[in-house]
């Protein structure tokens, strides 16, 4: 049953201490031409020439599934496999404003993956989590603030300070949504104290909810970026140990959460560390192992770094093929070795950060609806391949890789959000793999191992419930739609025929794999830049397909391009397990009992801030948009429909 928050729009609060408040929001267009486009980079309007028809494109095949007995199926899986990695200096931005204040779209992005798979995993971290320090208080009273003057290294990362509000926020979604989290401690400050101090507070704060405890990001790139002359696995293997040892001394909590090595695969092999008994040793005190990991970079187009600048039409196609240079398959070959080793010593490998490009993606790329495809495709790989769950990273307004973007702080008031295409990855990718938590994951090498047309078995208990296909290709006179024949059993392999009488499919649709925005996700879309509230809107559309049973086949379109989840059951498309839909609007319902009053056009004019530009360690965000100045707390308690009243984290 799906429960909506509608009307009054303010979430209730048990505890008037914790009310937490909400402010409005208002859809409207958005227009640019391409060529003259000068905003920022998270709604930039290039739109790319779809890669040609592939031709000799087989459109016809059979899928034959076992009703038993498959081989070489991953390890049980989670349907929060997809979560999303928010760099730490962007959290006031995407999360909330402080304890009191969320960002009621982030709720409902959130809300709708919990209805499919249970939960959502969120890392908080990035590049600024290495300069980050907790203070009581800071200079402006925010929960956040960085130093754009003090920012380093290729990404422009700024330096940040921030208060303990940001994990009490944190904690306060949690109790409106099954959000885990992953923190981030920094290692490149030499002040113990810090590092421990963020460690307790996050345990004691977040509590069970807390998921695992970064210890560094990219140590790698230490040496590199210049934060030392050198740096080697063997260094990082001492530090992690002395902050354990720290951890001890201080008789600190959790020591059995911390998260490593976090490598970017970048100056040092996941092998190099390894080798120096890295996970034998500390085998105890990590939840994950861990690493950050993205197919190629556009750090010579955003930063000006001298390298060579990759043209976004080139490049393209290689996002948009089952092993093209920068699909998920040829991203993992690295991992393998390592998603082995991790499962010999009794622990999962996690990407803790990843997207189509580092510093920010690309334009036309990451933004369009290919990206979708290749999300869902790489997630299905490191599945298969038994990761244990990938984050999606997000950044500021200037990267154009965004799962979702609220609007700059200075439009919030008539602007809503935008949601990219990565985010229904994650939305397809949980519905795929289902809320059991125990799902199995077979690349069906479908079509002859045809690149442009993959399809991935989902098993439960052994037995297969839903199967998805990719069509890669674009092709708007219908020549390039498959006819993707199932069947299961059958005497062809020895087993009485067990094709249903119908499957059930939802397609993830658009008109091309350039096309940005409007995507439909089983009717439903978030729309185009600037028109979200994180709840999706349209008629729920699943389509009955009748099977053959003389053949023995259900044969199901797959239109170019889309993504079609096919369920076998009607049992696999009603799976328990999920949460009931929470959503929450927009509205802000002030003269209410206890509140604080504030004139609209007042509250329009005021978001501007202090003048100073937002910056996210996600390379390319730190020259985004004016920080938000609340002007004026409110403090709401108001009425939320048909629940009663919702238990807080109180602050302390």
């Amino acid at each position: 049953m799906k429960r909506h928050f509608t009307g009054l729009g303010i979430l209730q609060a048990a505890l008037a201490v914790s009310a937490v408040t909400v402010y409005p929001t208002v859809t409207t267009t958005f227009a640019a031409a391409a060529a003259n486009y000068t905003g920022a980079a998270a709604y930039n309007p290039t739109v790319l020439t779809p890669p040609p028809v592939p031709s000799g494109l087989n459109t016809q095949f059979v899928v034959q599934l076992q009703s038993s007995g498959t081989g070489n199926l991953s390890q049980p899986q989670n349907g929060s496999f997809i979560g999303f990695s928010v760099e730490m200096s962007v959290v006031n931005q995407v999360l909330g404003k402080n304890s009191t204040l969320l960002q009621v779209p982030f709720l409902n992005l959130m809300s709708n993956l919990q209805e499919r798979s249970g939960r959502v995993n969120v890392r908080v971290g990035g590049n600024t989590q290495e300069t980050a320090q907790m203070v009581d208080s800071t200079p402006d009273g925010r929960i956040l603030e960085k130093n754009i003057t003090g920012a380093s290294n290729p990404t422009q990362t700024p330096p940040i300070i921030y208060t303990p509000d940001l994990l009490y926020m944190m904690a306060n979604i949690s109790t409106f949504v099954n959000v885990h989290w992953f923190i981030g401690v920094p290692f490149l400050l030499p002040d113990t104290a810090t590092r421990l101090a963020i460690t307790d507070k996050g345990y004691k704060i977040l509590g069970d909810h807390l998921m695992g405890i970064q210890v560094g990001n990219e140590p790698d790139l230490y040496q590199r970026h210049q934060h030392f002359t050198t740096y080697g696995p063997t260094n990082y293997y001492q530090d992690f140990g002395t902050y354990i040892q720290d951890m001890v001394t201080a008789n600190l909590p959790g020591q059995n959460l911390l998260v490593g090595p976090n490598l970017a695969y970048a100056d040092w092999t996941t092998e190099q560390v390894w080798d120096t008994g890295f996970v034998s040793t500390y085998n105890q005190n990590l939840a994950f192992l861990s690493v950050e990991n993205y197919p190629t970079d556009n750090c010579a187009a955003q930063f000006n770094t001298g390298g060579t600048i990759q043209d976004p039409q080139t490049i393209f196609p290689n996002f948009l093929s089952h092993t093209a240079q920068y699909s998920g398959h040829s991203i993992i070959q690295k991992f393998l070795n390592s998603t082995n080793f991790a499962m010999q010593n009794g622990k999962r490998l996690y990407m803790m950060e990843t997207n189509t490009g580092s510093c920010g993606g690309f334009p036309g790329i990451s933004d369009a609806f290919g990206s979708a495809l290749w999300g869902l495709d790489y997630a299905f790989q490191m599945a298969f391949n038994n990761f244990a769950g990938a984050m999606i990273h997000v950044g500021g307004q200037n990267v154009f890789y965004n799962p979702f973007t609220p609007p700059p702080t200075n439009q919030s008031t008539f602007h809503q959000w935008t949601v990219g295409p990565t985010y229904y990855t994650a939305l397809v990718a949980a519905e795929s793999l289902g809320p059991s938590n125990g799902t199995q994951v077979l690349d069906l090498g479908a079509n002859g191992a045809n690149d442009f047309t993959p399809c991935y078995g989902f098993y439960e208990n052994g037995a297969p419930v839903r199967v998805g296909c990719i069509n890669y290709v674009t092709d708007s006179t219908g020549a390039s739609d498959l006819k993707v024949q199932i069947a299961i059993g059958g005497s062809g392999i020895g087993q009485p025929n067990q094709s249903p009488a119908s499957v059930k499919v939802k397609y993830l649709l658009a008109g091309s794999v350039s096309q940005k925005g409007n995507f439909t996700w089983a009717g439903q879309t978030f729309g185009d830049n600037f028109a979200s509230d994180g709840r999706p809107v349209g008629n729920i559309n699943i389509t009955t397909i009748p099977c053959d049973s003389t053949t023995n086949l259900c044969t199901v379109p797959v239109p170019a391009p889309s993504y079609a989840l096919i369920y076998l059951t009607d049992t696999s498309l009603n799976e328990p397990g999920g949460a009931a839909t929470q959503t929450f609007s927009t509205t802000v319902q002030t003269r209410y009992r206890n509140t604080a009053t504030i004139d609209q056009a007042v509250l329009a004019t005021s978001n501007g801030g202090y003048g100073k530009k937002l910056g996210s360690t996600s390379a390319g965000s730190t020259s985004a948009a004016v920080n938000m100045r609340t002007p004026g707390l409110v403090s709401v308690l108001a009425l939320v429909t048909g629940l009663g009243l919702l238990q807080r984290v109180v602050r302390r």
